[in-house]
């Protein structure tokens, strides 16, 4: 680990970044995988640092960045890229980051919400989010063509309204967002609906992953998913 973030490579093609000093609440996966003819980039963050420079796509190959929706450790350094996807559902607030939609105040009001400082002089009531206007929209079904791997966009609410993953359908590798992850699920957010968060619990059940990389958490395979699920299912 070197600086702000953490980086780990799960693969030759696959790396997690994370921000360790960043309180754990609100610590969120970066995903960084390297396709054929395009890099693909999950969520981006808080945007405490610059996080372009962690980034190693070649000079000349597209980098496509996807928010998996709009909360703030998913969309904070989401300015900093030139391609940027997110969710149909949320997608005109992308050009405002306004507080109502990404709760950079929640941060903001956080007692330890870092652990060191990131650089001499940062405040924490300084904090905000740029705002990142999309260059795609996705709903559900869109595809994401890396040249070796396709992504299905799954519509997965709950956790907020917007919520997608990206689901490789020939080899099960699942992005999954805060959708679902091997941690506390979260479901009480002013945006948060438990209904519908249950059927998408249920929609999971059933889809063939091999192996899902979350928002939060350690990654996991379709078994602890399965577990994952049944257990909020079981909450009542």
């Amino acid at each position: 680990m070197t600086g702000w973030f953490g980086k780990r490579a799960l693969d030759p093609a696959l790396t997690l970044i994370s921000e360790p000093f960043v309180h754990p609440y609100m610590s969120a996966n970066i995903w960084h995988l390297k396709g054929r003819d395009v890099d693909l980039l999950v969520d981006t963050g808080m945007g405490i640092c610059p996080l372009t420079p962690e980034i190693g796509t070649p000079v000349g190959k597209p980098l496509l960045v996807v928010a998996t929706h709009i909360h703030l450790d998913h969309v904070g350094s989401l300015h900093e890229f030139a391609e940027r996807a997110g969710p149909a559902q949320s997608a005109a607030e992308f050009a405002r980051m306004r507080d109502t939609a990404t709760y950079a105040q929640e941060f903001r009001e956080l007692d330890g919400a870092v652990s060191r400082l990131p650089y001499p002089g940062w405040r924490l009531e300084a904090y905000r989010i740029e705002p990142a206007p999309l260059t795609r929209v996705l709903d559900e079904g869109d595809i994401v063509d890396l040249g070796d791997r396709r992504f299905t966009v799954l519509h997965l609410p709950g956790h907020s309204p917007d919520s997608i993953a990206l689901f490789d359908e020939h080899d099960g590798l699942f992005f999954s967002g805060d959708a679902i992850y091997d941690d506390t699920l979260l479901d009480d957010l002013p945006d948060s609906d438990p209904v519908i968060y249950r059927r998408t619990m249920q929609r999971l059940l059933d889809l063939p992953i091999s192996m899902g990389h979350g928002g939060h958490g350690p990654s996991f395979d379709r078994g602890r998913m399965q577990d994952i699920a049944q257990g909020y299912l079981r909450r009542g």
